[in-house]
């Protein structure tokens, strides 16, 4: 394997920096954010800021979609010419047809793929990509690369914290009359990407309790594994994000911090003002 020429292939929910994108030669497909029925490929027809500003100023309907199969056919054949093989890590197949939509494209091609199901978005699958890549260099083969990356989807963590609920109410996750109480009540749901899914791990009374909720779960961890560095992710609230940021750099100086935009695909259904905190457990 050593001598193979591998192309990675991810997606736009990686959030990675066009610095490492161009660095690592990574192909990322862009998935399609829908405004009104008007469709825009993310990070090139529009920002993930540009999003986020159009959600806090319009009362629109926002979607998101997965990338065409024309756009990976289009892609592997390209690769095809110039690679041995593929390896691609897609966000989530249970919270988008990315992942199954890029084997697909392959198979009709006849590109040789690794395909991996990271069952997560966001910092944890810019941190699988960012593995692989570094065990490949290590000269590890390829079966052993897709065995580790396998086991250390278990040990990622994304939580979300909603500003409030009503991008949750518009996108059907919850009723108008939870909305109604958890404003009254001042309800933070807590929410995590687990198992591949999306789920409501706890709810609390204020923003401070939920705060102190992320930081003694990053604490659990801590007890019987170690965590390098921890995400920051907020949708468009850099504000309270570098708040959080300096928490958890006082709480675990010897964790490092990374500053992160919240993926739209989670974003159209929290919100603007999402704050979250990920780390992946080594």
């Amino acid at each position: 394997m050593n001598n193979a020429k591998i192309a990675w292939i991810t997606d736009t929910t990686a959030s990675l920096s066009e610095e490492f994108i161009k660095k690592n030669n990574i192909y990322v497909v862009p998935l399609n954010i829908v405004i009104n029925q008007e469709s825009y490929k993310e990070t090139i027809d529009i920002t993930q800021k540009e999003f986020y500003e159009r959600m806090r100023k319009e009362d629109s309907k926002f979607q998101t979609s997965q990338p065409a199969l024309g756009d990976f056919v289009n892609l592997y054949s390209k690769l095809k010419e110039d690679y041995d093989f593929g390896i691609a890590i897609h966000a989530s197949s249970l919270l988008s047809g990315t992942f199954q939509t890029s084997v697909m494209a392959a198979e009709m091609v006849d590109f040789k793929l690794v395909p991996l199901d990271s069952l997560t978005g966001s910092y944890p699958l810019s941190f699988l990509i960012k593995k692989g890549i570094e065990l490949v260099e290590k000269g590890l083969e390829i079966n052993e690369v897709v065995a580790q990356l396998n086991g250390l989807r278990e040990h990622t963590r994304l939580f979300l914290v909603p500003s409030n609920l009503d991008q949750l109410k518009k996108s059907g996750r919850v009723s108008g009359g939870q909305a109604i109480l958890a404003s009254l009540f001042n309800i933070k749901p807590i929410l995590a990407i687990e198992d591949g899914g999306a789920k409501i791990k706890d709810k609390v009374r204020t923003e401070k309790k939920a705060i102190a909720w992320l930081i003694n779960n990053l604490k659990k961890d801590l007890e019987t594994k170690s965590v390098k560095k921890a995400a920051i992710v907020h949708a468009n609230d850099l504000e309270r994000a570098v708040q959080l940021e300096k928490l958890v750099n006082e709480t675990f100086p010897d964790i490092e911090t990374e500053l992160m935009m919240l993926i739209t695909v989670a974003g159209v259904h929290t919100g603007v003002g999402t704050l979250g905190l990920s780390w992946v457990s080594e």
